[in-house]
């Protein structure tokens, strides 16, 4: 009987290795097909990049053309932006494969749901937070933002861009069976959200400051690795509830 336990375990281990590999296979190719059709839609594509453009260009405009007025305010105004132009890509996170039927295509396919999920988000992340991370020092710099500060802006944002994407992906598929959930979607998202715009702005800050802006940028990190150890596992279970 030990002998057949001991056989049985290195295929049991085999097994698991197997399914596994399989499981990042399939979400490798479910984030190709999804930056592929992202790509057809450029559209959608731009918007939220558009977005966040205007409402940095419209802030000097508002308040002051000062530089030292605007290097003041460029911390919030930067980040406000970035959250609320990722909130404008995420209605279509899930919404287009929820209607054609892919969603539940893939949680019938015997593949893991929560890497097939995970690896959209991710999609997300790579078309809307990396591009807006960026742009983030562009529009800093027309804010009076120092150039010094540019490398600070741009870890910060592609940081906690990942952690809006993931608690912005449980929000999606939390709504995902309700019509014009935009704005039920931002209600749910945004108090997510105040973590990562107070960690950010503060570590913008600094970065604009000259200061050591490591503190705030690990806090960052660390609300990065929760979402990814938590929201696909979330987002999965909230898809197979919508679906049923």
């Amino acid at each position: 009987m030990h002998r057949s336990a001991a056989a049985a375990a290195p295929r049991r281990a085999g097994a698991g290795a197997l399914a596994m590999t399989s499981a990042l296979a399939a979400a490798r190719l479910t984030l190709v097909r999804d930056l592929r059709l992202a790509f057809r839609k450029r559209g959608q594509l731009v918007q939220p990049l558009v977005f966040f453009a205007i409402v940095t260009t419209l802030f000097p405009l508002a308040i002051s053309p000062e530089l030292s007025r605007l290097r003041d305010v460029a911390p919030g105004v930067l980040w406000v932006a970035a959250l609320l132009s990722s909130l404008l890509a995420l209605e279509f996170l899930f919404r287009d494969d929820a209607h054609d039927g892919t969603l539940e295509q893939y949680a019938l396919s015997g593949q893991s749901l929560t890497w097939l999920l995970f690896a959209k988000t991710v999609a997300h992340w790579l078309l809307t937070g990396l591009p807006l991370a960026v742009m983030a020092p562009l529009a800093g710099l027309s804010l009076g933002v120092p150039a010094s500060a540019v490398p600070g802006i741009v870890v910060s944002v592609a940081v906690g861009s990942v952690a809006l994407s993931l608690i912005g992906s449980v929000g999606a598929a939390l709504t995902l069976g309700v019509k014009r959930s935009g704005a039920l979607l931002s209600l749910l998202t945004l108090p997510l959200s105040m973590p990562v715009l107070i960690f950010g702005a503060r570590a913008t800050e600094l970065s604009i400051k000259g200061g050591d802006f490591s503190a705030p940028l690990q806090l960052l990190g660390a609300l990065a690795v929760l979402g990814v150890t938590l929201a696909p596992l979330a987002t999965a279970a909230a898809v197979r509830i919508n679906l049923e």
